[in-house]
């Protein structure tokens, strides 16, 4: 496995062709092994890996002290090619519920001076809101992320789940280096808009969900329990004649997999990498083993035929259910 690099957009850094999504190593997919999870993103800068992603809501500030954790404990050589990138925004309460965003200027750099400490770094590499703050114009949000880069704290700024129009005038603010949204087989709503309008711009993407939380990994059953702090138990796609709709199409995809003898999350992984350059797929391994088989993708070539067969497999809009339940479907402009 060689790890090839790609550039997030064309003001933002240099990244590794897979970055590592950390959050389900503290929250929302169930137990994770906090060992395990040290040692599995010391195993990913140690295979090339340079983008760590967290967020200062996962766990509650569990995740960005847990890649502390890890930064801490690697090797100066591979502490230093990490570049980590933070969402903020998300407002929680102590029994785990959640209670909107802020993208208030004062919160921005509020949340930044947390986000510092909790990681132990002197600078955040990616800095993004979460969602869209309704009641705070992104142009003022995102100017204070650029206060922030101005006073080095921040290298580069970043976007999350915004469509067209916002990505526009969030652009027009300030240089922004890409746009974090989910993007997979079975979630390609950015064809239409949102990736022309980021291609035109010159903003990567980096696209989270690219197994759809293990939906399409090729491991998930029908049969599975989900324990109650398990997104998924509540997310519409893994629910009753959804989840089984969807789960036929990870067979026609197996199919697929198994002719060019590797697995199905390596080459949905390995789809996602051939839509483009400017896109950085994440892969939220939580375990070294699953972290093994997810960069296995970079070695997988798929040629005319293999993405047609593949398309004809999952073709667009073919996933049952949508991707949030209701009320988060709500913050979202994509």
């Amino acid at each position: 496995m060689t790890m090839r690099t790609r550039t997030l957009g064309t003001t933002g850094p240099q990244v590794s062709a897979l970055g590592l999504g950390c959050m389900g190593m503290s929250a929302l997919y169930g137990e994770a092994d906090r060992a395990e999870s040290v040692a599995t993103i010391h195993a990913a800068l140690e295979a090339g890996v340079t983008l760590l992603d967290t967020g200062d809501f996962y766990g509650m500030g569990h995740n960005e002290m847990l890649i502390g954790e890890a930064l801490r404990t690697a090797s100066a050589a591979r502490r230093e090619q990490a570049l980590v990138s933070v969402k903020f925004g998300a407002l929680r309460d102590p029994d785990g519920g959640w209670s909107g965003y802020d993208g208030r200027p004062a919160a921005v750099k509020n949340f930044a001076a947390y986000s510092l400490q909790r990681l132990g770094v002197d600078h955040i590499d990616v800095y993004r809101i979460a969602r869209l703050d309704p009641d705070v114009p992104i142009e003022e949000t995102v100017g204070a992320i650029a206060e922030l880069v101005e006073k080095g704290y921040v290298r580069h700024i970043g976007l999350s789940e915004v469509g067209a129009e916002t990505i526009r005038r969030a652009a027009a603010t300030a240089p922004i280096s890409d746009l974090q949204i989910e993007y997979s087989l079975i979630s390609r709503g950015i064809e239409d808009e949102i990736l022309p309008t980021t291609r035109e711009l010159g903003i990567g993407i980096t696209a989270y969900g690219v197994l759809s939380r293990g939906l399409i990994s090729g491991h998930f059953t029908a049969d599975r329990q989900l324990g109650a702090g398990d997104f998924r138990a509540m997310s519409p796609r893994f629910q009753g004649d959804n989840l089984r709709h969807n789960l036929n199409l990870v067979e026609a995809l197996r199919k697929i997999a198994e002719q060019k003898g590797v697995s199905v999350a390596q080459i949905a992984i390995a789809w996602a990498l051939s839509r483009g350059e400017d896109i950085v797929p994440l892969v939220g391994a939580r375990r070294r083993d699953r972290l093994t088989e997810a960069l296995g993708a970079l070695d997988v070539t798929l040629d005319a035929g293999d993405l047609a067969a593949i398309e004809e497999a999952v073709p667009p809009g073919a996933a049952a259910g949508d991707r949030y339940p209701a009320a988060q479907m709500a913050h979202l402009e994509s």
